[in-house]
């Protein structure tokens, strides 16, 4: 049957009904007709701009993650130093190894030789090994290496530890293209070079997802300069020396003691989702983080533990009275503690040593044995008279 004779059929139908209620009945068929219609095109289209919508948003992200794409040099737990000549290794070493065991505990790193001519430094604080690095190359173009003038250099290095703070936060900075930050708040992301989380490198997390999250605010047209700062400053509370709170309340004390813009300050606090988000831009620096973090080998867990064992091997042996430094080696199975000879004699340096190694035990969570080596030294020195 043809629809012309379905609508026949209905006309005799109702042929009992006046010209309008049967103008009406046909307006309501053709009415009901033209809906279904609407409807499937409105489905159609909907489903064409939801699929579209998905390929833009992975054209955006995909294109984000290539602009966060860096060659910063990152830290973790070896630097290398080349040596010029095999003379200049044998004055590293000196008489019977005396001068690698003075850079060591000056320093707090281990020192690795082999039959090449360079030197590897180890240790799991970056900023130790930094340290050993600068010290390491003064000494070598001084050529006066010897245990005196390898602690005068290190504790010349040390001190100058904030001029290189300095620099690299400068580096971070620059790398993303921001260039207004007073030198306090430059020194504090320096610091990022020195630090991982979840064994991922802080600074070059920062500069990817700062990247990343600039890209993304150009695609959709928020406020560049505000996800720049705050992308840069997301993480700022885990380099703090505050010792209540999370980094994410830390963060958001550094940024308001700034003064940096409302929207920064929501960016910090809102970053890992512990308040609702109150702007795009706090979006974006939330999604870029959760690229950088969870991207394929960019976070390594295990690093992370090591170091936290570390620490906490370090500040067990440093809790004890008389204790000046603490310093673990080899992942933790060595452990050399300097005591102040004022404080800890002889007798007193032997029960030391037992009492700290029975702590090691309980509190360490180390699988395996753990070296305890207490060092006391004495000096005694003396200046001529001016001539």
């Amino acid at each position: 049957m043809t629809k012309q004779d379905d609508y026949i059929k209905k006309l005799e139908n109702i042929a009992s009904m006046t010209r309008e209620e049967a103008k009406q009945a046909l307006l309501d068929e053709v009415s009901r007709d033209l809906t279904s219609e609407i409807s499937k095109r409105i489905k159609n289209a909907e489903e064409k701009v939801h699929r579209e919508a998905k390929l833009r948003a992975a054209e955006i992200l995909l294109d984000a993650m290539k602009q966060g794409a860096t060659d910063y040099t990152a830290e973790y737990t070896i630097s290398s130093v080349r040596v010029p000549d095999e003379d200049t290794k044998g004055r590293i070493i000196g008489r019977e190894g005396r001068n690698i065991r003075a850079f060591e505990k000056a320093a707090g790193v281990e020192i690795e030789l082999d039959e090449t001519n360079e030197i590897r430094l180890s240790s799991f604080d970056s900023v130790r090994r930094e340290i050993a690095r600068r010290s390491l190359e003064i000494l070598i173009k001084d050529k006066r290496i010897q245990p005196s003038r390898i602690e005068e250099v290190v504790e010349e290095q040390r001190a100058q530890m904030d001029d290189v703070l300095l620099e690299e936060g400068n580096i971070i900075a620059e790398a993303v293209g921001e260039h207004n930050l007073p030198n306090e708040l430059l020194s504090m992301l320096g610091k990022f070079k020195f630090r991982t989380s979840y064994g991922q490198n802080l600074a070059l997390h920062t500069i990817e997802e700062t990247k990343i999250a600039i890209s993304i605010a150009e695609e959709l047209g928020a406020d560049v300069e505000i996800v720049r700062l705050g992308g840069l400053m997301h993480d700022i509370g885990k380099v703090s020396t505050a010792d209540e709170g999370t980094h994410i309340a830390k963060g958001v004390e550094i940024a308001k003691r700034f003064s940096l813009p409302k929207k920064v300050v929501a960016i910090i606090a809102e970053h890992h989702e512990d308040k609702p988000f109150s702007s795009l831009e706090s979006i974006i620096v939330w999604i870029a983080d959760a690229i950088s973090g969870s991207r394929p080998g960019a976070r390594y867990e295990p690093h992370e533990n090591y170091v936290k064992r570390m620490e906490k091997i370090e500040e067990i042996a440093g809790s004890f009275d008389g204790v000046k430094e603490a310093l673990a080696f080899q992942a933790g199975r060595d452990v050399r503690v300097a005591v102040d000879p004022n404080e800890i004699d002889d007798d007193r340096m032997v029960v030391l040593a037992r009492d700290i190694a029975k702590r090691l035990e309980k509190e360490a969570e180390y699988a395996g044995q753990i070296k305890v080596s207490v060092i006391r030294e004495l000096r005694a020195s003396a200046t001529t008279a001016a001539k």
